[in-house]
């Protein structure tokens, strides 16, 4: 059984991005606890990459389904 989490929804700012995320146990979490948290393998699904600026952002690994892309999560 695995003990990572899942993101099931997500916050989005005024621009469209992601500023928070709430996971399947219930726990709701920054982006930038997100990140720490995916850059630690505890979160299903997800990595995280580096923008041009430099600043990084969480993605979902890629599969070919773009239902589970967190663009496509529903918000809270």
């Amino acid at each position: 059984m695995s003990s990572k989490s899942k993101i099931t929804k997500v916050q989005k700012n005024s621009h469209g991005d992601i500023t928070a995320v709430a996971l399947d146990n219930g726990n709701i979490c920054s982006i930038d606890e997100a990140i720490s948290m995916a850059k630690n393998d505890l979160i299903d699904g997800v990595n995280v990459g580096k923008a041009k600026n430099g600043r990084e952002y969480l993605r979902s690994n890629p599969n070919g389904d773009e239902s589970d892309n967190l663009d496509n999560k529903p918000t809270f």
